[in-house]
Order: C-alpha cells, then sequence, then structure tokens
C-alpha cells in the first residue's frame, strides 16, 4: 500500500521499500551462509573420531581438521552470524516504521509531518546499522 502525498513522500517510501528488501535479502544470505559453514563444521567434526577408528590414512584425518580451521577461519572473517542478526534486526525496524507510519500509531499519531518523520526514522535506522557495520568489520 503506497500512501498518497507529495513526490518526496513518494521517494521516502521507496527508498524505505528498497531498504526493507535489501536488508530482507541478505540476512537470508548470511543465514544461509551461517548455516552451511557451521554444518560442514559439524558434518567434519563427527566424522573425524570415525575416520580414525577405520584407521583411515593420517592425511585424511589431517584434511579434515584443516578444513575445519578454514571454515571456522572464512566464518570469523565473513561474520556470516553477525550479520545475519544485525541485518534482520534493521530489516524489522524498518518493517516497525513501516506499520507506524501506515496506521498513524506511535510516534506518527502527533506528528505534525508524518512523512518528514517516516524519513528521519528511515535514515536514522539506516545510520545505526551503518555504524554497527563498521564496528564489526573493524573488530
Amino acid at each position: 500500500m503506497q500512501p498518497r502525498g507529495a513526490r518526496s513522500a513518494e521517494v521516502t517510501w521507496e527508498r524505505l521499500q528498497d531498504q526493507m528488501t535489501w536488508f530482507d535479502r541478505k540476512s537470508s544470505h548470511a543465514q544461509r551462509r551461517f548455516k552451511q559453514l557451521k554444518l560442514s563444521t559439524l558434518l567434519l567434526a563427527a566424522g573425524l573420531p570415525v575416520v580414525v577408528a577405520a584407521s583411515a590414512p593420517t592425511w585424511i584425518a589431517a584434511l579434515m581438521g584443516a578444513m575445519i580451521a578454514v571454515i571456522e577461519g572464512a566464518q570469523q572473517l565473513f561474520k556470516f552470524q553477525e550479520n545475519w542478526i544485525n541485518y534482520r534486526s534493521s530489516c524489522e525496524n524498518l518493517r516497525r516504521e513501516q506499520y507506524l507510519y501506515v496506521a498513524r500509531a506511535g510516534h506518527y499519531a502527533q506528528a505534525a509531518d508524518v512523512d518528514v518523520l517516516l524519513a528521519e526514522s528511515i535514515e536514522r535506522i539506516l545510520s545505526n546499522e551503518t555504524t554497527h557495520w563498521a564496528e564489526r568489520e573493524t573488530a
């Protein structure tokens, strides 16, 4: 449902929709990657005792151990779990603003200009996410 109004309101609404779509897509991608890496680690770790007990060549166990280390390192490097959670949180914060705006509820109920308030709320959420992203990348 797109609200009626001036071009600035349309631009704000389009930005909201675009950002919600972006965060939703990126959150889903990060969640899939995180779960794939964790499942790979679990399978390799569970397989190690089996390989040793089966008296397989030692290089197989060594390779499996190395793969676990690489996968865990990739998880730390790319921060899929943190990105998944933070992107989902940002998406849901934007969705909350959308609902409040459409219903003219919460801080929109008494606002003099709901379109300006929506634009400011969107940018605040995006700014916070950018700050948190930068912190995650430098940690």
